[in-house]
């Protein structure tokens, strides 16, 4: 595997923040199986039963319990390992939970970005630095076309518009300190996507925790949005845009230092009440009820939103390489099986049968 991407990551030192989340967890696993030397900065784990917890990553990286708030720490960090590449992904990163804490969400998202970013641009190492943002960070206008990386950013929620004004900042940083990146310094860019699944995700108030907790207890999925449509795309699908763009970051800065959208092909983009549907057909059993009338405490959320991804098609050559049904499957595979197996050897084996898309197909070499 170490070929992939160029073999781009073979023995740098990637530094990943939010390394201990969803996310993080999984392009820690893809980097080591890559033979980069993996330091990870985050927060102690949501749960025991979390991917980076049952993989046991701590025993195969560098993994650093600190607050992305913490700018000492963090310098400290960057200093001592002096990593090349930096992925940014150390966040408050869900909805619902932004409005029972919109200071912190705004703390973590906003200055947790200016910190890693100020940490770049008093380095000399950094080469490469992808920031996450998410696909909410654009000015919602509930309507059915795709949302290019040129619209408007925005958002009517704490977590939607904190994702927005890291966008800004990462704008801000890029024209003011790294424009001269042809020369010298990092490429600095984000990237936005969809929803994304996956095993090892037990976050509350996402949809696919929110299935395997009821299946596990027996009890009937409550769906809280069944009509709300999304972009739903298998974690692995935006890790190997980002992987894919950090590569290109390395070789040639100015032409990839931007903004960049990872979604699925329109397929994918389907209500939350069809997404259930295929995972319970997965899975064998269960059921499902719509709460929407009964959620007395819901809050606002987007109803309609999808991304247009011709940017990174066109010019990086990043396809979609699963459907909606693979994405699920692969999915219900994981929470099927973690019980039972090597869960690091699980992840693996995923992404390995995904990096073979990838060279039979259409992303990278």
């Amino acid at each position: 595997m170490s070929d992939l991407f160029n073999g781009a990551f073979k023995n740098k030192t990637v530094l990943v923040t939010g390394h201990t989340g969803f996310k993080g967890s999984w392009l820690s696993i893809w980097l080591n199986e890559m033979g980069a030397n993996v330091v990870g900065y985050s927060l102690s784990p949501y749960t025991d039963k979390d991917n980076f917890v049952l993989a046991e990553l701590d025993k195969k990286m560098e993994s650093v319990l600190g607050d992305i708030r913490d700018f000492k720490k963090l310098k400290e960090i960057f200093d001592y390992h002096k990593p090349e590449v930096i992925f940014h992904l150390a966040a408050q990163p869900l909805v619902r939970l932004s409005y029972e804490y919109p200071m912190e969400t705004y703390e973590q998202n906003i200055m947790g970005t200016v910190n890693v970013l100020e940490c770049v641009r008093k380095s000399s190492f950094v080469k490469a630095c992808v920031l996450i943002t998410t696909d909410k960070c654009y000015e919602n206008k509930e309507w059915v076309w795709g949302y290019r990386e040129t619209d408007r950013l925005g958002g009517f929620d704490p977590y939607s518009s904190s994702k927005a004004a890291c966008e800004i900042v990462a704008s801000a940083y890029r024209n003011s300190f790294f424009s001269n990146i042809d020369n010298e310094g990092a490429g600095i860019a984000t990237v936005r996507a969809g929803n994304v699944i996956g095993g090892g995700d037990w976050s509350k108030d996402r949809i696919i925790p929110d299935c395997i907790r009821a299946l596990e207890n027996n009890m009937p999925i409550n769906v809280r949005n069944p009509k709300s449509t999304r972009p739903w795309q298998h974690v692995l699908e935006p890790l190997g845009g980002y992987l894919l763009l950090a590569s290109k970051l390395l070789s040639e800065k100015g032409n990839y230092a931007d903004a960049w959208n990872f979604g699925p092909e329109y397929n994918s983009i389907v209500p939350v009440s069809v997404v259930v549907d295929t995972l319970l057909k997965h899975w064998g059993s269960g059921s499902w009820k719509d709460i929407q009338k009964e959620n007395s405490t819901a809050v606002h959320e987007s109803t309609l939103l999808s991304l247009d991804c011709t940017k990174a098609k066109s010019f990086l050559g990043w396809q979609p390489q699963l459907t909606l049904d693979d994405a699920l499957k692969m999915t219900v595979d994981w929470y099927k099986s973690y019980n039972e197996g090597n869960v690091y050897e699980i992840c693996v084996n995923q992404i390995n049968a995904y990096s073979m898309k990838l060279k039979g197909g259409k992303t990278g070499d």
